[in-house]
């Protein structure tokens, strides 16, 4: 038997508990906030919801979130077009923007590989990324995945694949601990882990 007194309310904790992160408890309790809410405030919530599904898209170029086809970071005329920070979702750049300490542009790989979970190279942008560097406008790669072992393993390979190109590839410094995700790591730790940016070929020599 059921512990709740409306299916409606119900049917909201159910939808709202297969949020990350989100338990039934905490599903719960935004629920009964929601229903303590205006009606206005509520329907805009859930039009602003539905509309992300429906609208945004990601950029054809970085594969970045974005509005339009092309996201406002790739269109900023402002930024160095020489560099970029090459990382594995679209939380990593937002974290990265928060740092402001990196004013290049940036390439959302779409993951990292990893053969327990089934993605391999040609699950990634990893052949757009290719195609970017054809040009001679880029001359730095940041290899700014995950220091876990799935991101080195990344890194490797991203190496291995446009080494052919002229460029310098770099990764961040180890600031970052190792086995810790770019979107958790604190925004002092991440930005001095760009600045302090170091030759990928390097650190494999050690």
């Amino acid at each position: 038997m059921s512990t709740y007194s409306s299916k409606l309310v119900e049917n909201a904790v159910n939808e709202l508990a297969k949020l990350p992160g989100i338990g039934r408890k905490t599903a719960l309790r935004l629920a009964l906030h929601l229903l303590k809410q205006e009606k206005a405030e509520v329907e805009l919530l859930g039009t602003s919801i539905i509309k992300m599904r429906a609208d945004a898209i990601f950029c054809k170029v970085c594969h970045n979130i974005s509005d339009n086809e092309i996201c406002t970071i790739c269109n900023n005329q402002k930024r160095n077009r020489s560099v970029i920070c090459v990382v594995e979702d679209i939380r990593d750049v937002m974290a990265i923007e928060n740092t402001s300490q990196f004013n290049g542009l940036y390439h959302v790989l779409g993951g990292i590989i990893s053969p327990l979970d089934g993605i391999g190279p040609n699950d990634l942008t990893i052949n757009k990324l290719a195609d970017r560097l054809k040009g001679k406008e880029v001359v730095e790669i940041i290899l700014a995945l995950s220091a876990t072992i799935e991101g080195d393993t990344t890194n490797f390979y991203l190496y291995k694949r446009l080494k052919e190109f002229d460029i310098l590839f770099t990764t961040i410094a180890r600031g970052v601990s190792v086995g810790d995700e770019l979107e958790y790591t604190d925004e002092i730790t991440l930005g001095r882990s760009i600045i302090n940016r170091q030759p990928f070929e390097g650190l494999n020599n050690r």
